[in-house]
C-alpha cells in the first residue's frame, strides 16, 4: 500500500503529534499510524465543538423540520431556506427577521445559529436585551473593551428579540459600537419585532439610530414574516385538548 508521507506529516504536523513526526519514516506503513491520525482528529473536532457550543449559547430550540410553513400569513420559505447555504456569511453581509411576536423568529435564529457551528463557524447567540445590559453594566474601560470584543469576535452574531424593550442612548450607543465593528467584518443576524420606521420607539431620542439601520442593513438580507403567534395556536389547541379530556373525549357542543 503505497503512503502519502506529505499528507501524513501535515496531518501530525497540525495535530501536534511531534514525537510521530520524529519517527514517522520508519512507521508510516504500520496500519495503526493512519487510525492514531484519525482517533486524534476526530476527539479534537468533538471537543472543539462542545466548546463552541458552550459558548455560543444557543440553549434549547425545536428544529427547522418541526416549522410549519402553512401557519404565517406570509413568509418566504426560499430565501428563508437560503440562508441555511451561509453564502451570506461567505460575504460577511446580515440578515434581519422581522415580524410580530410567535411566528417563528427565534427558531429560525437558533437554527441558524447551530447549523453555522456545525459547519465550525464560532457562533454566538444572545437576546438584546442580555447583550446591551451586560454592556452597559461595565464599570471601566477595559472591562467593557472585552465584553465588546466577546460580541465582535464570532464570525457570527445572532441577536434575538431586539424591540420587546425599550433603551436609553447609551445602549442605542453600544448597540451601534457593535454593528459598526462587525460592519463588513462578520455577519450580524436580528430578529425584531418593529419595522425600521418604529427603531425610535425602541431608542427613544438616540441621535445614532438612522445611522445605525443604514450600516445594518447595507448589504443585508431582510425578510419578514407576517401572522398570528404561533405559540398562541397551539395555547388554543391545548386548552381544547384539556377541556375534551375533561369531557371524556366527547366533542365540545355546538
Amino acid at each position: 500500500m503505497s503512503v502519502d508521507m506529505a499528507e501524513l506529516k501535515r496531518r501530525a504536523t497540525k495535530l501536534g503529534l511531534f514525537g510521530l513526526l520524529t519517527q514517522l519514516d520508519e512507521v508510516a506503513g504500520q496500519p495503526w499510524v493512519e487510525w492514531l491520525l484519525r482517533l486524534e482528529e476526530e476527539e479534537r473536532k468533538r471537543r472543539s465543538l462542545e466548546r463552541r457550543l458552550r459558548f455560543a449559547a444557543i440553549g434549547r430550540f425545536k428544529p427547522m423540520s418541526d416549522f410549519d410553513w402553512n401557519w404565517p400569513a406570509e413568509v418566504d420559505r426560499e430565501a428563508i431556506e437560503e440562508l441555511f447555504t451561509f453564502a451570506f456569511l461567505t460575504e460577511k453581509a446580515n440578515v434581519v427577521l422581522a415580524g410580530p411576536n410567535g411566528v417563528g423568529k427565534s427558531m429560525i435564529g437558533k437554527n441558524l445559529a447551530y447549523q453555522g457551528l456545525l459547519r465550525g463557524h464560532r457562533v454566538l447567540f444572545t437576546t438584546a436585551s442580555a447583550m446591551l445590559n451586560g454592556l452597559a453594566a461595565q464599570d471601566g474601560s477595559l472591562s467593557l473593551q472585552r465584553k465588546l470584543k466577546h460580541y465582535c469576535g464570532p464570525e457570527l452574531l445572532v441577536i434575538d428579540e431586539l424591540g420587546y424593550l425599550s433603551y436609553d442612548n447609551r445602549h442605542a450607543d453600544l448597540l451601534f459600537e457593535i454593528v459598526t465593528r462587525r460592519y463588513e467584518h462578520s455577519s450580524t443576524v436580528i430578529t425584531t419585532n418593529k419595522v425600521f420606521s418604529d427603531w425610535n420607539q425602541v431608542f427613544p431620542n438616540a441621535a445614532c439610530v438612522v445611522t445605525l439601520v443604514d450600516r445594518l442593513v447595507h448589504r443585508a438580507e431582510i425578510l419578514s414574516i407576517a401572522g398570528e403567534s404561533y405559540r398562541l395556536k397551539e395555547a388554543n389547541e391545548r386548552k381544547v385538548k384539556q377541556a375534551k379530556r375533561r369531557r371524556g373525549g366527547r366533542e365540545p357542543a355546538v
